[in-house]
Parts: C-alpha cells; sequence; structure tokens
C-alpha cells in the first residue's frame, strides 16, 4: 500500500520561523526528532516557531520497525547539551519545549539524568514560564530512573504505547506493552504529578476493537491525553502501511477516546506525539 491518499498529502511552507529555527538547530549542535524521524509536519511546526528536541544522540539501540531514527553504537553523552537545549529554548522564545530522545539501554540509567538536567537547565536559562514536556524511551521499567525525569518536574509526562497489544512483539521486539503501561502508571502515581500522556499509531495492522482496548489500558494505567495518528513507513524496509485510516474515523477514535475520560485527544492523520503539544497541554489543563 503506497499511493498516499489525498488526506495525507501537506502543502510543503517554509514561511514564518523556519530558517529560524534550523539555523539554530544546526547552529547548537542539536538533533531533533522531527528530522530523524522524518514527521510530515517539520515545515508546519518549524513554521510555527517550535520543535522537539532530541538529546542523547541521534543513534537509538533498538531497532523499531516502524521508526526511521538511526540505530547503531550510540554516541558518547555529551555534557554540555542540556545548556544547548536550554539555550534554543530561550532563544525561540518557546512556550512549550518537548524534550525527547533516542532509547540508551546502554546507559545504567537509561539517560534519565540527561533528561533532568535539560529539565533543570531550560528552567534556569528561558524561565519558570516556559511549559516542559518529556517524551521518554521506558528505561527498560526500572522505577528509580522513571522517577528521577518526574523529579525534575516536566509538565508533561509523555511513553507511547505505539501499537495494539498483539503487534507489539512485531512492531517494537525489544519494547513490551505492559511495561510501558507500567511507565505510565508509575508517573500516575508521582507527586506532584505531572499531566500523563501516551500516542498509539493507526494503519499498523490493527482492528478497531483492539485499538479501543489500547486506549482502555492506558486509561486505567493514569493516561490523561491521548494522541492517535496515521502510521507511514520510512522505507520499504520497515513495517508496511496495512491501511489509510480516514479523517472521520479518526474522529471516531477521538469521540470513544472521550468518552471514556481522556482530558484531551489529537486524533488525526498527521497527528504525531508531539503536534501542537502545548495546545493539547492547555486542553487537559481546561478539565
Amino acid at each position: 500500500m503506497s499511493r498516499l491518499p489525498p488526506w495525507i498529502r501537506t502543502r510543503v511552507r517554509v514561511d514564518g520561523c523556519y530558517a529560524q529555527v534550523h539555523n539554530l538547530i544546526r547552529k547548537g549542535a542539536l538533533h531533533t526528532v522531527c528530522e530523524s524521524a522524518q514527521c510530515p509536519n517539520r515545515p508546519e511546526c518549524f513554521g510555527r516557531g517550535t520543535a522537539t528536541f532530541m538529546i542523547l544522540g541521534d543513534r537509538c539501540v533498538r531497532n523499531c520497525r516502524f521508526c526511521a531514527v538511526n540505530t547503531g553504537d550510540p554516541l558518547p553523552l555529551d555534557p554540555d547539551e542540556p545548556e544547548r537545549v536550554a539555550a534554543a529554548v530561550a532563544e525561540l522564545r518557546l512556550k512549550h519545549a518537548v524534550i525527547t530522545s533516542v532509547t540508551r539501554d546502554d546507559l545504567d540509567d537509561g539517560g534519565a539524568a540527561a533528561f533532568a538536567a535539560t529539565i533543570r537547565a531550560i528552567r534556569e536559562r528561558a524561565g519558570q514560564h516556559v511549559t516542559i514536556e518529556v517524551l521518554t524511551p521506558d528505561f527498560q521499567g526500572n522505577r528509580h530512573d522513571i522517577r528521577t525525569v518526574a523529579a525534575a518536574g516536566p509538565d508533561v509526562f509523555n511513553h507511547n504505547l505505539e501499537t495494539v497489544r498483539r503487534l507489539q512483539p512485531k512492531i517494537r521486539p525489544q519494547a513490551d506493552y505492559t511495561r510501558s503501561l507500567a511507565v505510565l502508571r508509575c508517573v500516575a502515581g508521582f507527586e506532584p504529578r505531572p499531566v500523563v500522556k501516551s500516542g498509539i499509531m493507526a494503519g499498523l495492522g490493527e482492528t478497531d476493537d483492539e485499538l479501543y482496548e489500547a486506549m482502555r489500558d492506558l486509561r486505567s494505567a493514569g493516561c490523561e491525553v491521548l494522541t492517535v495518528g496515521q502510521y507511514l513507513a520510512p522505507s520499504r524496509e520497515h513495517w508496511p502501511v496495512a491501511r489509510f485510516v480516514h479523517p472521520e474515523t479518526f474522529e471516531v477514535y477521538a469521540n470513544k477516546a472521550r468518552a471514556m475520560g481522556f482530558k484531551a485527544v489529537a486524533s488525526g492523520p498527521l497527528v504525531r506525539s508531539s503536534y501542537r503539544a502545548g495546545e493539547t497541554l492547555r486542553q487537559a489543563r481546561q478539565e
């Protein structure tokens, strides 16, 4: 299934703050998941003056079959990276900063200390008015590492479930469905509690009933904000697209999720974990 339906195609835009964001990322020797994961919303988000910073290098030690991020031997830790990210957030005058990372199972703490250092650096450099969202790996389920990140005080703690239970071993062979739910449950029990968020992809071969089961599992784990978007295969070597979900079906998903009690839901063909993340945080806080 290779031909994209018309609702998937996006208009490339390079207006607004696009050049500023692009140049600042290059100047700071920073990585973004927007570029590494080939996000289709990159032109829009850069044009709006936003980006999702990816720390801990650009090489992941896992090999998920849906992901475009490079895999291979990881880079050494960069002790100056938190300050450079904070400087970029301050220069862009962001109101909402999103920090994610590659998965670093090679590190004793999975990179938890680097997440915490980046959060603290942004608070110190950009001010307390900036809301901060982290999109983390599973830290192999280590509760201490999860709590290290939560204790640094992010406004949103996001960990993606990605797909339904049946497909997890095929799509994310080094991850685990139950472990991901345990990460979210751990965060939901932390005080002070950040907003708990997760995301699911549609079009990997799941049924709607399986998708709804995953939503219920997320709510039971304490998840409050949900994103649902269309899976797009980065290459022919990646997991193939099983179906293109119609925008009206994404609306059905959103209504189902809201009925389950999610405080904020972003559901649509081009929705990604960090797409308009500041807006979904505001929606969640208005509930």
